[in-house]
């Protein structure tokens, strides 16, 4: 039984879903637990079961569900409840504490994220096993919560689906043909993406600078800004959109939106970038653009710089250094590079999941 808040789309959400495809696909049953969302027929559909339960929500309301989810636990019997978000792991921890010892499941958490340190964050490091998604995430574990028993920690990269994000991949005649009648402006340009959500902490100001300094410089570039708005950021995303009109970029920088075709999106861009001002956990966008065979200049720091590091070291930036960042952009348009054979693979992530959950039972 995995647990996480919703299914609304999102890194996580979409690692939950590999995860439970690949244990039915193994024999296994797949239970996830969450509020719903727009993954959930996905879900269903590859042959996991959803059970809907709002323990997501940041609120002390929210630990009323702790004796419906102990219920829960002893009517289900799950081997393993794997959990993936604090609010959640809090509620089904407490929960879980509550039953017989010979009732309760093994308890697996992954620390996906470079949490706020605190009491609330330390839940993540509470399983029988806890994975880290990347050797940023373990040194951050190792740094900030000392007291967790490291022999407990197993680093398990996120993966990259090479089969869907294939080196030389190339869209089809038809959405090339209903992009460009969508973006004329892009033909006859150098396009530069900045994929993520309107969140301050992905660098759009960044962005929007080093397309205007190119610009000033007469290249022909275009910024393309992919991603939705963050309904809880709307003044951000307001204020972005501003800039971009008030500085007169109208025609260098466009706002896509949310889409879902971010693959054909990757192949078409001369170069992708990650220009997030605070480190991430993994970098799931680098990973997925460079598995195409595009090339990504990225802040070097966080995950994203493990995997430029391991897989495309030209395009690694010190961060926030933008003299840099417009350097080795104009170089790498100038002279395009090839990244080396992605390492990071699903496959891997899946069998070693597996793996950390058989080392419960066994244990």
């Amino acid at each position: 039984m995995q647990v996480l808040p919703s299914l609304d789309g999102g890194g996580v959400e979409r690692g939950t879903l590999e995860v439970a495809q690949y244990l039915v696909q193994q024999g296994h049953e797949s239970v996830v637990l969450s509020a719903g969302g727009e993954l959930v027929a996905q879900l269903e559909r590859e042959g996991s079961r959803h059970i809907q339960l709002d323990i997501g929500r940041k609120s002390p309301f929210t630990f009323r569900w702790i004796w419906h989810l102990r219920a829960l636990l002893r009517s289900e019997k799950p081997d393993i409840l794997h959990l993936r978000s604090r609010m959640p792991a809090w509620v089904c921890w407490l929960a879980w504490r509550g039953l017989k010892a010979e009732e309760r499941p093994h308890l697996v958490t992954t620390v996906h994220g470079l949490y706020s340190v605190g009491r609330y964050s330390s839940i993540m490091c509470r399983g029988e096993r806890v994975i880290a998604v990347s050797e940023t995430v373990s040194r951050y574990i190792a740094q900030n919560y000392p007291q967790t028993d490291f022999s407990r920690v197993r680093l398990i990269y996120r993966g990259i689906d090479t089969e869907v994000f294939k080196r030389g991949f190339s869209p089809s005649a038809e959405w090339l043909k209903s992009w460009y009648e969508q973006y004329p402006q892009l033909q006859g340009q150098k396009v530069l993406t900045l994929p993520g959500r309107l969140t301050r902490l992905k660098g759009h100001h960044d962005f929007i600078d080093l397309i205007a300094s190119l610009r000033g410089d007469g290249l022909v570039v275009h910024g393309l800004i992919v991603g939705g708005e963050d309904p809880k950021r709307k003044a951000y995303a307001n204020e972005l959109r501003e800039r971009v009109r008030n500085e007169g970029l109208e025609d260098a920088i466009t706002f896509t939106g949310s889409r879902p075709d971010i693959r054909e999106i990757y192949a078409v861009s001369d170069l992708v970038l990650s220009l997030s001002n605070k480190p991430e956990s993994f970098g799931r966008t680098v990973a997925e653009a460079l598995s195409l065979g595009a090339s990504v200049v990225g802040y070097a720091h966080g995950g994203v710089n493990e995997i430029l590091e391991a897989v495309f070291p030209a395009g690694k930036v010190p961060c926030q250094d933008r003299v840099r960042l417009k350097a080795v952009v104009v170089d790498l348009l100038t002279t395009p590079q090839e990244p080396d054979e992605m390492p990071f693979l699903q496959h891997n992530m899946l069998q070693q999941t597996l793996s950390c959950y058989r080392e419960c039972l066994d244990g």
